[in-house]
Formats: C-alpha cells, sequence, structure tokens
C-alpha cells in the first residue's frame, strides 16, 4: 500500500500563527499534540509581514479547488481517499508514492492555475500559505481517525469529497 499523507494547507493570509486556536508548525506537527499557542504578539507581526490581501474560497472557488484536487489526484495515480476544501483551509487524505511536500506543491499549483482560468485572476496573486501541514498517517486507526476528521469535524460542510461515500453534498 502506498503511504498515507494528512495535508493540510491555509489560504494566503487568513491564518497566522499566533491566532487563537492556535496553528500547527514544524514543533506542532503530530496527531493529538498541543497546537502553537495564540500569542497576540505574533499574530500581529505576522499580520504586517503581508504583502497582499488576505484570499478566501467562495462557493465557486472551493468547487474549483475540489474539482483539481480529484482531477490532479487520478492523472498523477495518487488515491484521493477524502478532501474537505474550506473558506480558508483545505484538509486532504491522499496515499502517493511521492513524498507529501511534492503532492501538496503539486495540488497547490494546479489549484491556483485552475482559479486563475475560471476567474480571471492575476497570476502574481497569493493564493495558498508557503507550506502546509504534511503528516505521515502509520496505522489504519490514524487513517480512520483523519478520514472522520476531515468529512465529519469540520463544522457545516463545505467542499467535500470521501471517497468511501463518495461526494457529499453541501
Amino acid at each position: 500500500m502506498l503511504p498515507a499523507y494528512f495535508i493540510t494547507f491555509t489560504t494566503y493570509g487568513t491564518w497566522l500563527h499566533g491566532r487563537d486556536p492556535g496553528s500547527v508548525d514544524r514543533k506542532h506537527n503530530t496527531l493529538e499534540t498541543p497546537l502553537l499557542p495564540a500569542s497576540e504578539r505574533h499574530e500581529s507581526k505576522m499580520q504586517q509581514s503581508l504583502r497582499q490581501e488576505p484570499y478566501t474560497l467562495d462557493e465557486a472557488r472551493r468547487e474549483v479547488v475540489l474539482r483539481t484536487l480529484r482531477e490532479v489526484a487520478r492523472h498523477r495515480g495518487w488515491s484521493l481517499h477524502a478532501a474537505h476544501v474550506r473558506h480558508n483551509h483545505i484538509h486532504l487524505l491522499i496515499s502517493a508514492e511521492q513524498p507529501p511536500e511534492k503532492v501538496m506543491s503539486d495540488l497547490k499549483a494546479w489549484s491556483s492555475r485552475r482559479l486563475r482560468e475560471a476567474f480571471n485572476e492575476s497570476a502574481d496573486r497569493d493564493r495558498w500559505t508557503q507550506h502546509g501541514s504534511t503528516r505521515w498517517l502509520n496505522t489504519d486507526a490514524e487513517f480512520e481517525q483523519v478520514r472522520r476528521y476531515i468529512v465529519e469535524d469540520q463544522g457545516k460542510p463545505m467542499s467535500v469529497y470521501d471517497a468511501m461515500n463518495h461526494e457529499l453534498e453541501a
């Protein structure tokens, strides 16, 4: 079986380190471990470093991104098990031969391209944070826990895909 990854990335400027309820960085990137704590000072510093306005995904943009995630995964031979495209972040459960950083990079690049094409957006518009969270899943229990988290535990469903139950409608 191919390695499974839990990949999360946020839209540009919408989920800054220091913001409550916390965020994930390289030191806070393991399942069921504490997040980076909230800090107004840290959040303010991050806000001041933004080069552009924050980027959010409305319903039409979320659907373009979800379609693109599925298209790219299928084209690359990856198994997209679950995805939830929210207004300011994306969660994915995916299996691939490539490292998770490469998977995330490709998905961001193709999503940006499809958003540019669909909405006539500028090519120099920042849409995503510089990196994201890439967690390796090592057990069936972790895999199922993450699948449930992505599909069921994000609040009101937005643009969701669950390979076990096919597409879910928002």
